[in-house]
């Protein structure tokens, strides 16, 4: 039977924000904060943050998380996360959960791992939550997605889509939630492919598997998200 394991890939070097997963909330590192959340899942056999820093391995000591050192020329979290995960079986399922994430609903992270438990056929989950404030829908930091009826996703953008070229407002827009499950063996195929053209214009990872044919199946949940990207956001926690 195939195991579900979170990879929490934690980059230190960010670049609105160097070094946030070690400022504190409530006397907790922002990355301890965010482990103890993804331990709350039920769904979860392993939890693994994968770093590029030996500061957060230090930090992960301190409150018993599995860490792992990776590379630092990784682009991505989701390259962070198929490193670690080619040390295990191609139909293990691997949930990525973003390290700056501290208020994290568990019960997202079981509703991701159920879904890609349950379908077998899925290669690639994500999540999604309706946009309801129009600041949102134009907000270019906001990633949104459209999906076909089926709930696979048909793109992604930092634009507002879709286009109410009439103004009616009746067609619903869907902000994308990062959270990401894969299976193994598709994990490891995705993050060996060039960078591709919708990716470079939008600087959206998820466009280049869309652009070589995977599905990506996007189900909808009324989560939020509440990551923590800069000093200011920072700020609404203390």
């Amino acid at each position: 039977m195939s195991k579900i394991v979170a990879i929490i890939p934690a980059r230190y070097d960010s670049k609105r924000f160097p070094g946030k997963l070690l400022e504190r909330i409530n006397e907790k590192t922002i990355i301890q904060l965010t482990y103890e959340r993804v331990k709350q899942a039920t769904k979860i056999d392993e939890i693994i943050i994968a770093t590029d820093d030996q500061r957060i391995i230090d930090e992960c000591r301190t409150f018993g998380a599995n860490a792992e050192l990776t590379f630092v020329s990784h682009k991505s979290g989701t390259d962070r996360c198929a490193q670690v995960a080619s040390e295990f079986w191609g139909d293990d399922i691997i949930i990525n959960v973003q390290a700056d994430e501290p208020f994290i609903e568990p019960d997202i992270i079981d509703l991701l791992a159920q879904k890609m438990q349950d379908d077998s056929w899925i290669e690639i989950a994500t999540l999604c939550t309706e946009i309801k404030a129009i600041d949102e829908k134009l907000n270019t930091n906001i990633v949104k997605v459209v999906k076909d009826i089926n709930n696979n996703a048909l793109y992604f953008s930092r634009a507002p889509i879709p286009f109410d070229r009439d103004s009616k407002g009746d067609t619903p827009a869907f902000r994308h939630i990062g959270i990401y499950g894969y299976r193994n063996k598709v994990l490891q195929s995705i993050t060996k492919l060039p960078e591709s053209t919708l990716e470079k214009t939008e600087k959206l990872e998820q466009l280049r598997w869309l652009e070589n044919n995977y599905k990506i199946h996007a189900f909808e949940t009324d989560y939020q998200g509440f990551g923590i990207d800069t000093p200011e956001d920072l700020k609404k926690y203390l």
